[in-house]
């Protein structure tokens, strides 16, 4: 068997077949990013061995569309981390920075984990996941122009006194403008003025996305919506990010995926664990948001809470255990919706006429 190696870029990919049985370097290639050139990957890697997989670095931004024409075409994908990759580099006896040896720790780290997650096609979950991201992008982008609005209405001396986070609300923003037309005409009137514009277009798109992602969620994920502290955007986040819980072997993988699952520091005659710095930290934090949530309302997460202070623990560690908690049951639900919409897709291709295919 032989792991193919790739260093994904803009422009170009630079691939690194290595023998998995003795670690030897096999041959390397250089191809472009269009169509031409992973054609001319493909042929070049089936030539070598017909017993092979390929490793990338997980760069889905230069490497979608390189995994996009391997997977139709049978090819085995499997995503590296890009610090796996620097580790492997950094613990290389081969010093120095280029891009076949960049392909070559790819491979490598790749051999030395081997249960890392295979690549798949893109399904409902990435559109969820892109819709997120507009989102998050257009909320960060009214938050900018907020401040700058109020510095504005501060040099301005706009007697209106704004409290916090009601920038966003129709009717704060025409309070505002009202106000704003009422001063002396000034450079600085008019930039406040198309501020405020802005941000009442910015508030229009955010919530008409929100209300996109809602009905999207209720159709992929209705059971997960129905946990407590579990918002549409909270579930929007965790199947966007996820890209699909059936590509993790168990609810222990998904923990330590999201860095919810303790780490063991034991030595010697000392066993204990530690608190998990690691893993996707945009998905810790939305499954630390329903922690808080249900720790303040829900009454079995409460209870659970107490249970674990009578235990000893602090309130920190009790909330740490409730994340590990969390993580469990939103993987199991996940699960549940993944597969009661992949039966649904189904039962309508069948009821249409058409072939199924499997999502």
């Amino acid at each position: 068997m032989i792991v193919i190696g790739i260093d994904p870029h803009m422009k170009t990919h630079t691939a690194v077949a290595i023998e998995a049985a003795t670690g030897v370097v096999l041959e390397e290639v250089t191809v472009t990013t269009d169509e031409a050139g992973h054609d001319r990957l493909l042929s070049w890697a089936r030539k070598l061995s017909s017993d092979r997989y390929f490793a990338v670095e997980d760069c889905r931004h230069v490497s979608g569309r390189l995994e996009r024409h391997l997977l139709p075409r049978g090819e085995t994908v499997v995503r590296v981390p890009p610090k796996m990759m620097a580790g492997a580099r950094a613990s290389a006896r081969t010093y120095g920075k280029s891009d076949p040896i960049d392909a070559a720790c790819v491979a490598r780290a790749a051999l030395r984990e081997p249960s890392l997650p295979h690549a798949t096609l893109t399904g409902p979950e990435h559109d969820v996941r892109l819709l997120v991201d507009h989102r998050d992008d257009l909320v960060e982008e009214r938050q900018r122009i907020q401040k700058r609005l109020r510095w504005n209405c501060h040099d301005l001396e706009v007697g209106l006194e704004l409290p916090p986070r009601v920038l966003d609300r129709y009717v704060w923003l025409d309070r505002l403008q009202a106000v704003l037309h009422s001063l002396p005409e000034s450079m600085r009137r008019r930039i406040a003025l198309e501020q405020v514009d802005r941000c009442r277009d910015l508030t229009r798109s955010i919530r008409d996305l929100e209300r996109e992602i809602r009905d999207r969620m209720r159709v992929l994920a209705p059971e997960l919506m129905e946990i407590a502290g579990c918002s549409a955007l909270s579930a929007a986040h965790l199947v966007g990010q996820t890209a699909g819980a059936s590509r993790f072997r168990s609810d222990a993988a998904f923990a330590m995926h999201v860095g919810t699952a303790p780490l063991p520091v034991s030595s010697g005659k000392s066993d204990r664990h530690r608190l998990n710095r690691t893993g996707n930290r945009s998905l810790n934090s939305t499954i630390h948001m329903i922690a808080v949530t249900q720790a303040r309302m829900h009454p079995p997460a409460i209870e659970f809470m107490e249970r674990k202070r009578g235990e000893g623990m602090s309130k920190r560690e009790a909330l740490r255990c409730l994340k590990r908690h969390i993580s469990r049951t939103l993987y199991k639900t996940m699960l549940r919706d993944e597969h009661a919409h992949a039966a649904t897709v189904v039962q309508a291709d069948f009821t249409g006429g058409i072939v199924a295919v499997a999502v």
